[in-house]
């Protein structure tokens, strides 16, 4: 089961991995107030097709080794710990989906997040290198349903989570002193406010509509998956056991 888990995010992460499209929108016009900056990203469509121009249909997928190998290890944690806390009954008690979702979280993505920082220095380094160059259908258990559950799901998560993605973003890629300390931020609150007031509360939002069409397909495929590897096993254990 555990190895199931594991493989679980592989299939979705090519799809969504386009991370660069989203990390050059966050970065764009760091710290700087609105209209005061060039915008050669103007725009997921815009950023995609600059993207291309610069670096090819493959500059999309910049990254991608160490994409694969970040969703494996953050969602397979994630997805084992919240697996975890189902068969130990937690999501059973009030409230107790949303800790053990948000436990599960925090899990996945202390162990993803190495891989992420490297993957995001690999985006960072490229930037560079751009800027140069009907009713049934919504039965219960439908495809249909998955999908526009998935997709306005993701509306909702990605308003709530771009701040945070922004901010992470950041942090990932400032320079630093010799000794390890951010130039430009000394932590999460701190980076949350300098956006803030230096790029107005909008500047928490940036690549909201890569982060989007990140999220929306994620979402949709890995609760698709899950639940057909999760099928799959139990069938393979029903087998085993006759």
């Amino acid at each position: 089961m555990y190895i199931y888990i594991h493989l679980l995010p592989f299939p979705s992460s090519p799809n969504k991995h386009p991370l660069v499209v989203k990390t050059r929108l966050q970065l764009q016009g760091e710290l700087r107030a609105p209209g005061t900056y060039p915008r050669p990203y103007r725009g997921v469509l815009r950023a995609v097709g600059a993207v291309c121009r610069a670096d090819g249909l493959r500059g999309l997928q910049k990254g991608l080794a160490a994409g694969l190998l970040y969703q494996g290890l953050m969602n397979g944690v994630r997805f084992y710990c919240y697996s975890c806390a189902l068969d130990a009954g937690w999501t059973g008690w009030t409230g107790g989906t949303v800790v053990a979702g948000a436990v599960a979280g925090a899990v996945g993505a202390f162990v993803g997040s190495p891989v992420k920082t490297h993957l995001q220095a690999q985006t960072l380094s490229a930037m560079a290198v751009g800027h140069q160059h009907n009713h049934e259908w919504f039965g219960e258990g439908s495809w249909a349903a998955v999908l526009a559950g998935g997709m306005v799901s993701g509306v909702a998560v990605a308003v709530t989570m771009t701040p945070f993605d922004v901010v992470s973003t950041r942090l990932y890629n400032q320079p630093v002193e010799a000794d390890g300390t951010g130039k430009l931020y000394r932590g999460f609150l701190d980076c949350f406010a300098q956006i803030s007031s230096k790029e107005g509360l909008l500047g928490l939002y940036k690549g909201i509509g890569a982060v989007y069409l990140r999220l929306g397909p994620h979402t949709v495929l890995s609760l698709f998956f899950w639940d057909e590897l999760r099928r799959m096993v139990v069938y393979l254990y029903i087998q085993c056991l006759k």
